[in-house]
């Protein structure tokens, strides 16, 4: 890299023009370099230089990207540089610093570590005792993930010098170029380096942790504790150990936990209680998956194990590899499989379960800690489905939302299948007769993948509200009055695949924050109606959210209050109100922002118009107080809320029919209820007139 670090002195001309503070922003993935950059500069500079980490800044954990740019703005006006130690590897992520040039008088400056990926994968699996936990086995795939996503810095962003390193010797120049930067010195504007555009994400991640790794005769059952899987901007606090040998396998094609596949996750059948010889056991699992791997075209298959030097895990791997098994449809994984999730950052949304004849809890192993983990609804379902399970079969149950493996762990289904047993201590002992066993084996194997491949393919035609592929595949707000105890079908995954993954959304999301996707809801009920999403794991409801949630309900607040005021000054006659529903039909915890006029054709019944114009809807304000005072939100989800008759919701006259309302809102000039209005921000409008008339 040609690096131009000739330091520019300033002209002496009488007029005291001193050079800018400047604002740094480091890009860079996860192991680039970048807090060793800032701690060099801070170091040798002369110049009072303060270093911006997100994974850090809560008091010393991590913290919001609006913290970032609250302090970087009050260190600049205490006249003291800032280097933003973020990922910041898309324009978006960089687009909120770069402003922080309309409010004071800087440079802002990018430091582009665009290192091999092979390095940054090196050094984030080895290093130890990370600010944002990020080491370890999932950091692979963390970094090849965010790498896919990279976008170079331009000028036109609003930079004023973009210096990409590409090598050591690129960084080392660039440490000199600012690690000598005096408070009356400055670097010319431009664009410094990049000139090799080779830098690619790094395929094949096995192969090459299998070289920065312990030596091949290294036990697999090493560990390296870590944390959940982190984005740049907002880090899972979760954490657990994960084997590296046995984990790093399902890395390769990426991040194994971000790419929402139909997953399922199964034990070894019969080789723990049943005493079934495991040698024989792999060879039926390899087959049997060999079979059935391609006929489940959109999902994986996850052997799963909790011991980290587990023999069947190691047989399986080997035979598959032999028989070319794509390891991207199925890979073997070291993990509590009620767990997954949040202690593996794996996500699966089918689990098997090796059950009893009985189908009932107990009895140590799988079959009893997944009966603990999915709580008692989980056997409240499977009594619904059957009452007994033969060897070599396999039943679906569908979890219920109230499930904590479906809240927390995603989990949607449990598969209970039966092998056979060749234990004498147990009941219906096949005593070594190894030609039935192997045989019921297989069947079982046959059932549970046949039962996956339904749920795969129930799934995908039950999105009945997806729209072409030409349009936002996001779904409608239908029918807001279900109960929430029920099961979040396909459809209702929606929105919390667009918090999740807003990218593959562009065209009906509107604004991404690291809290908060917005959209515009696809049937909308009034002239303008948005939802805004919140971008957290484990947040689909109201009725989740606690005192610990109350600063992404003031995010999702302000971010409404906002694009309110953005249509308020497009459209003065509007009024709006933000609100959550008591019992949404749609994952992921949204807030609507919508406005009192209620035109809309998508307006159509009953339910719709009470389900915003009854106590159903819960006013954002009062949430936050009610939160804030008792630690819980009021949830008015009684049916009889959506049967109301039909009322005006200014002057509260009723009216037979929805056109009959429609109609007689266009006219009604009443005020509002006292209700909404003792609040300033239960509505929001343009001051009203004085002249207006009462209907």
């Amino acid at each position: 890299m040609e690096v131009d670090d000739e330091i520019i002195k300033p002209k002496d001309n009488n007029n005291n023009s001193k050079p800018l503070l400047v604002v740094v922003i480091l890009v860079g993935a996860p192991g680039s370099g970048k807090s060793t950059f800032c701690d060099h500069v801070m170091r040798v500079s002369t110049r009072p230089w303060v270093r911006v980490c997100q994974d850090t800044i809560g008091n010393g954990k991590a913290g919001t990207k609006a913290q970032c740019l609250a302090l970087a703005s009050t260190s600049l006006k205490d006249k003291k540089n800032i280097l933003i130690d973020r990922c910041n590897l898309n324009i978006e992520q960089r687009a909120d610093f770069i402003k922080l040039k309309e409010s004071h008088q800087v440079d802002v400056h990018a430091l582009v570590l665009d290192l091999p990926a092979k390095l940054c994968i090196s050094r984030s699996v080895k290093r130890t005792g990370h600010e944002g936990n990020l080491q370890g086995g999932r950091a692979a795939a963390v970094v090849n993930q965010m790498l896919k996503k990279k976008e170079l810095p331009k000028l036109n962003e609003g930079f004023t010098r973009i210096t990409i390193c590409q090598n050591e010797n690129d960084v080392q120049e660039a440490l000199n170029a600012y690690g000598s930067l005096t408070s009356s010195d400055a670097l010319p504007s431009g664009v410094f380096g990049g000139k090799k555009t080779d830098t690619k994400v790094q395929l094949g991640i096995m192969k090459f942790l299998k070289r920065v790794d312990a030596p091949s005769n290294a036990t697999s059952d090493k560990t390296i504790p870590e944390s959940s899987s982190v984005t740049p901007n907002k880090t899972v606090p979760e954490s657990s150990n994960v084997t590296t040998n046995e984990n790093q396998e399902s890395q390769e094609s990426g991040t194994h936990g971000l790419d929402g596949v139909p997953t399922l996750a199964f034990p070894s059948i019969s080789t723990a209680d049943f005493q079934f010889d495991i040698e024989k056991a792999s060879e039926i699992i390899v087959e049997t998956v060999e079979e059935f791997v391609n006929k489940i075209e959109n999902g994986r298959l996850v052997l799963v194990d909790l011991s980290h030097g587990s023999k069947i895990l190691s047989l399986v791997k080997s035979k598959a590899a032999m028989k070319n098994i794509d390891r991207t449809k199925f890979f073997t994984f070291v993990g509590d499989i009620t767990n997954l999730r949040s202690g593996g950052g794996l996500h699966c949304n089918v689990i098997a379960n090796a059950a009893n004849w009985r189908l009932k809890p107990g009895g140590g192993g799988v079959n009893a800690a997944i009966f603990d983990a999915a709580g008692p609804d989980l056997e409240t379902e499977t009594k619904k489905q059957a009452g007994s399970l033969t060897p070599g079969k396999s039943i679906t149950v569908p979890l219920p939302s109230t499930s904590p493996l479906f809240s927390k762990q995603g989990v949607t289904h449990v598969i209970h299948v039966l092998g056979p047993n060749m234990n004498p201590k147990r009941p219906n002992c096949l005593k070594d007769d190894y030609n039935i066993g192997c045989k019921v084996l297989r069947e079982a194997y046959s059932s549970l993948f046949e039962n996956f491949a339904s749920i795969v393919r129930t799934q995908e035609k039950s999105s009945g509200y997806e729209v072409s592929n030409k349009k936002l595949k996001v779904f409608v707000e239908v029918n807001e009055s279900k109960n929430m105890n029920k099961d979040w079908g396909t459809w209702a995954q929606a929105l919390y695949k667009v918090a999740m993954h807003p990218e593959k959304h562009g065209n009906g999301v509107i604004e991404v924050l690291d809290d908060v996707v917005v959209l515009n809801d696809v049937y909308p009920k009034a002239q303008r109606h948005i939802l805004v999403i919140a971008r957290a794991e484990g947040l689909d409801r109201l009725a989740d959210v606690n005192r610990e949630h109350l600063p992404i309900l003031r995010t999702m607040h302000t971010v409404g209050v906002k694009w309110a005021q953005t249509f308020l000054k497009e459209n003065q006659s509007l009024v709006f109100r933000l609100g959550y529903h008591s019992s949404p039909s749609m994952r992921q915890l949204h807030l609507h922002v919508i406005s009192q006029d209620f035109d809309s054709k998508h307006l159509r019944n009953k339910k719709h118009w009470n389900s915003f114009n009854s106590p159903f809807f819960r006013d954002s304000v009062d949430v936050i107080q009610e939160i804030s005072e008792n630690g819980k939100p009021t949830l008015n989800k009684d049916e009889k809320f959506m049967s109301m008759e039909l009322r005006c919701n200014r002057c509260r006259s009723a009216h037979p029919n929805i056109p009959r309302l429609k109609l007689h809102i266009t006219i009604c000039k009443s005020p509002f209820p006292a209700n909404l209005l003792l609040h300033s921000e239960r509505l929001l409008q343009i001051a009203p007139s004085k002249d207006d008339n009462a209907c």
